[in-house]
């Protein structure tokens, strides 16, 4: 994640890292990114299944039962194993995670072993009751997915109403006293919506937005001829940067968020040196606590069957299942190559990647587009929009 009312706006100095201690157990939510120890924060597809039919599904969930999910004890123990190793957040995520009856249950068991639960969702199932519910278990964070307006956002979602639901979702949580933010999936075909999306977080007095870079992973990989082109790309981060300012000098203070593109981190440090020169060392030294991408060590992800992958859109390669072997020892094992590799990815890759001036601050991006595209796990992201001249060491 970049977090751009963090670094460009200034929400987050490099001292505050300092002031929190670094180790991710310690650090506030804000901040987890910076953590010197990098326990990963692991996403739990709880469940494939979905009640929407969403176009960009990395998942490729449909509405129906699927046999092969961890069960309540099995899940338990998952969140057990993950408490004892220290990763410091587990995000429940889908399919759609509210279809599971015994959500509730999970997300209060990986409370009471002292994690920050999170949960992913389409929002359409958040009724009144089940906010209430997690408000008093001691939720974190409920992310909503929005992907423009409501005739974009339906079309997007496969299903008429699903706009309505999730903004009845939104609201409900905001009443319940739960933070809620929303998650924005860019693409060619609702780019253009990002101002409404902007206008709508801060009518809707949401105090977080997160922009995610398309991800070529299941039914997303059909939209692949949908992406931005990189022109396209850099005008987008630029309104996000505008419209973030914006807020930020009109005095309302919202986490803006982009994530699945480390180039954006750069991108921002270039355009801060041209307009803020001090600010813009700052911003690199944060960039380079960050470290870029972190798939297979800051994050991780366990499906729905209990197979361990570097993060959730990179689900073709698995390290294990937590059903014949705990996380904490999948995780930690590098015995297997790809895993070795990917705790020192800087060494791996190849072509621009491996001579840009940006790798230890960019982490050499997202594998999963790269091997999506071209085949090869080392090959440069193409969604990299930085120019040869502005990575030239």
């Amino acid at each position: 994640m970049i977090g751009i009312s963090k670094l460009y706006c200034g929400g987050v100095e490099p001292s505050d890292v300092l002031r929190y201690g670094a180790e991710s157990g310690k650090l506030p939510s804000h901040l987890l990114q910076f953590s010197k120890d990098k326990r990963p924060v692991v996403v739990w597809n709880a469940t494939r299944r979905c009640n929407l039919q969403c176009i960009h599904c990395y998942s490729s969930s449909q509405n129906v039962r699927y046999s092969d999910e961890l069960n309540t004890d099995e899940g338990k123990r998952l969140i057990s194993d993950l408490a004892s190793f220290g990763s410091p957040v587990l995000l429940f995520s889908g399919g759609e995670p509210l279809l599971r009856k015994d959500l509730p249950e999970l997300v209060q068991f990986a409370v009471d072993k002292g994690m920050r639960a999170v949960i992913s969702t389409n929002g359409t199932l958040i009724t009144k009751d089940k906010a209430r519910v997690f408000s008093k278990i001691g939720l974190s964070y409920v992310g909503v997915s929005i992907d423009g307006m409501k005739k974009t956002h339906d079309l997007f979602r496969g299903v008429k109403g699903a706009y309505d639901a999730a903004l009845r979702g939104i609201r409900n949580c905001q009443d319940a006293g739960i933070k809620v933010g929303v998650r924005f999936t860019i693409t060619g075909k609702n780019y253009s919506e990002i101002p409404a999306l902007f206008d709508f977080i801060e009518k809707e007095n949401i105090p977080r937005a997160c922009f995610y870079h398309l991800v070529y992973s299941g039914r997303g990989s059909a939209l692949i001829e949908e992406d931005l082109s990189h022109t396209e790309t850099r005008k987008v981060v630029d309104v996000i940067m505008d419209r973030t300012r914006d807020l930020f000098e009109r005095g309302m203070s919202k986490e803006i968020l982009t994530v699945d593109n480390h180039a954006d981190g750069p991108y921002i440090y270039l355009r801060l040196l041209k307009e803020d020169p001090k600010r813009a060392e700052e911003v690199l030294e944060l960039l380079k606590m960050n470290e870029g991408n972190n798939s297979g060590r800051g994050i991780g992800c366990v499906s729905w069957d209990g197979e361990v992958y570097a993060d959730q859109f990179w689900r073709n390669i698995s390290f294990g299942n937590v059903r014949k072997r705990p996380f904490s020892k999948i995780w930690l094992d590098t015995s297997n190559e790809l895993m070795a590799q990917l705790k020192d990815k800087k060494s791996h890759v190849k072509g621009r990647c491996a001579t840009c001036r940006w790798l230890d601050v960019c982490g050499g991006n997202f594998r999963a587009r790269a091997e999506s595209v071209s085949g090869d796990i080392w090959a440069p992201d193409p969604a990299c929009y930085l120019t040869d001249e502005e990575i030239e060491k």
